[in-house]
């Protein structure tokens, strides 16, 4: 009978039904941001691009240029 007690017990416990739930939004939370990812992915990397080529044109101006004397 212990052991019947002891499956009735475990049977009424509803402690495992908060960490389904956290699994549950967990899974939901990963799956948005992998689905934010794969819809920015391709404007972020033309904008990187963009940045790369931008930065490669310009040219560092010397100092006599902004007005400083040496």
């Amino acid at each position: 009978m212990k052991l019947f007690n002891i499956v009735k017990t475990f049977a009424k416990s509803d402690s495992g039904a908060v960490t389904v739930d956290w699994v549950v939004l967990t899974a939901a939370i990963v799956g948005l941001g992998i689905a934010v990812l794969s819809t920015v992915r391709g404007g972020v990397n033309d904008l990187g691009g963009e940045i790369s080529d931008a930065l490669s044109e310009a040219t560092v101006a010397s100092p006599s240029t902004l007005g400083w004397s040496n």
